[in-house]
Parts: C-alpha cells; structure tokens; sequence
C-alpha cells in the first residue's frame, strides 16, 4: 500500500460499529466542576450513544444549578446520596473527576452497585489505592476504563497506523511534551493540581502521563524501566517536587522514550515516534482544542496531513459506550491504568535515588 493511500483513506471512527442506539448508556457525572460543565456534558450530549442522567456533587446547590440547565439530567444528588445509592436505577455508568485521591471511594460504590465506571486519568494518587480500584471493579464484574482521550484521537490512531504498517521501520525513539501554564489557566494557589496529597504529583502525574500514555499506545508496548528529575522552583509549587519533570523510559527491543512536563511554561504538546526508516509526528497533540496535525516523514517525502478536527471528550465518550453496548473490553482498561500509575510514580522514586526504576 502506497503512503498515500494510508494518509487519505481513513475512518475516523475504525472502531466503530454501532452507530445508533434506543437505549444510550446513562451516565453519573462524579464532580461537577468546569471540565465536567464545560466539556464532558457537552460532549455526551453531541453524541449518540450516551446521556447524562444524574449529577453527583459535594455542592447540592451547585448540582442543582448545572442540572436545571440540562434537558436530560434527571437528578442532583450529595456524595454522601451516592455512596447511599441514591437514584442508582436512574444510570448505567458513572465518570469520576474528581481529584485524583477521592477517585477510589467513588469507584468503589459504584461497583458495588454495578455501574460502570469511566475514571478521570490519573486513575488514582497512589499505586495502592489504583490497585484497589481495579481489585474492586473486577470483584463485582464490572468495566473500568481509564479516559485516556488519545485512544480516540484520530491524528494518534492514523500515526499508529503507520508505525505498525511499517512506514517508519523499527521504532527507536519516542519523544513526548506536554507543556502549560497552570496558574494562568486555573488562576488559584490552593487549586488540588499543587496539593500533593490530592494529585499524587503534578507535572509528570497530571500531564506526563499523556506523552508516557500515548507512547504505550503507538508502540503497543509497556515500560520496562523509568528514569526521572523533578523541579519546583517557583513558590507556589513548594507543596509537590515537579513543576517541571523529564523522564526517560525503557522499552522492549531497546527502545527509548523521552517525556517532558512542565506545569510553569508555554503551553506546547507533542508526540515523535522516530524509526530506522521514518518519523511520524502529532503536533499539536493533547489539549483538545488546538487544531491536531500529523508529519510524516518517509523515503525522502515529508506530508502533513491534515484532519476535520473532532470532540475529544465526545470521542471518548462515544467509544466508552459502544464498549458497554457491544461488550466490547475497552482498550485503556484499569490494569493498562496501573501501569502508568505505577511507571510516574517510578519517576519520583528515581529522581530522589538517582537510579533506573525497573517496573513490572
């Protein structure tokens, strides 16, 4: 197959077999914060698939407020409702996106209660209480997707493409950046991003692990050993060790990945993939609003390959369900969750030891 033809021929939506439904999945949204108002909801409700039927807040004014808003929300209940099962025969499937540490309590309840459960990356501040997530979902048979918006990507799917047709030759090196300026795009000190105890981390944790992520994705590979320096520097970063991280990580065949992550610069992202015989680049790459373009280097040819830009969030929320409609395992599922969980917090560890982390 000529390049071309990979390049031009392509479905956004491979994965895609049912396209309608009488019965969408109805779901929980867990926090009801600005990513929840302003991009799940939406997102959810452009699509097909799916519906919002209840909101969970710790706010029941505010819960309340959102949900007089929406033509499909049919509750408003406390978290203290949820874990009491409160309108629980009202929804299929909860999101949770909450800080990272309160994940845990709200995934439990739904499983008990046997609602499936789409978790907000990263699934959880510690790799024990992630591993309890996934002990808990597994207990009562229920799915667990981690929502990793880059599965559904197109411009990701079409470079993954490329890499397993060839089109690059053997991958050597991946490189990955995920770059912002926090405390202009959330303007509070005391937010729960620089809060150690609530996000586990900050840079690498809340945005390296989309650079570390989508480079498990494109090569179909897991990280075999993690290597990592940290630095906060500026005051309002005194609570976690990363506003700005860097880490290397092994993968099988010797090949190498480089993430870097910082909370306190331009905003940037990117993923590289370079192999013996070519490149593929996303660039922009991760914040779901900028216009997502793939580079194609290959037998002396460069092609930039532009795509009709789509929802990142409906896209997610679109597969997530079509998984639960066709009982179809969902690709970032909570042990491919852990990993990642357990290959950041690797970075920590080797940024304080000055050594190789090897993971399992």
């Amino acid at each position: 197959m000529e390049l071309s033809d990979l390049t031009t021929a392509f479905d956004d939506r491979d994965w895609q077999t049912l396209t309608e439904t009488d019965d969408p999945v109805r779901f929980a949204m867990v926090g009801v914060g600005w990513w929840t108002r302003e991009q799940a909801m939406p997102a959810v409700a452009a699509g097909d698939l799916a519906e919002t039927t209840v909101l969970v807040s710790g706010d029941s004014e505010k819960a309340a407020s959102v949900a007089a808003d929406s033509e499909t929300v049919e509750h408003a209940i406390t978290y203290e409702e949820f874990h009491d099962g409160v309108a629980s025969d009202a929804y299929d499937a909860v999101y949770v996106v909450t800080p990272n540490a309160k994940h845990l309590p709200f995934v439990e309840t739904a499983a008990e209660l046997g609602k499936a459960v789409l978790c907000e990356k990263p699934m959880e501040a510690t790799v024990s209480r992630a591993e309890q997530m996934v002990s808990a979902c597994n207990e009562h048979d229920v799915t667990l997707m981690v929502a990793y918006r880059m599965h559904t990507e197109p411009a990701v799917r079409r470079a993954k493409d490329l890499i397993e047709a060839g089109y690059v030759g053997d991958p050597v090196f991946v490189h990955g950046n995920m770059t912002e300026p926090i405390l202009e795009l959330v303007p509070d000190p005391d937010q729960w991003r620089l809060d150690w105890d609530l996000s586990g981390g900050c840079a690498a944790m809340d945005i390296g692990i989309y650079s570390l992520n989508t480079a498990r994705f494109l090569l179909d590979a897991d990280p075999i050993g993690v290597q990592g320096s940290v630095a906060s520097v500026a005051e309002e970063f005194d609570d976690v060790p990363d506003e700005h991280a860097a880490f290397k990580v092994d993968f099988p065949n010797h090949v190498f990945g480089l993430c870097t992550a910082s909370q306190n610069a331009h905003m940037a992202s990117h993923i590289r993939v370079t192999g013996t015989e070519g490149e593929v680049r996303v660039e922009p790459a991760f914040y779901p609003w900028d216009e997502r373009k793939l580079h194609v280097s290959h037998g002396g040819s460069e092609m930039e390959i532009e795509f009709e830009q789509i929802d990142q969030m409906e896209e997610e929320f679109e597969y997530f369900a079509h998984c639960l409609l066709t009982e179809t395992e969902p690709y970032g599922t909570g042990e491919h969750g852990l990993m990642d969980i357990k290959t950041i917090k690797g970075v920590y560890e080797s940024a304080e030891t000055g050594r190789v982390v090897e993971l399992d």
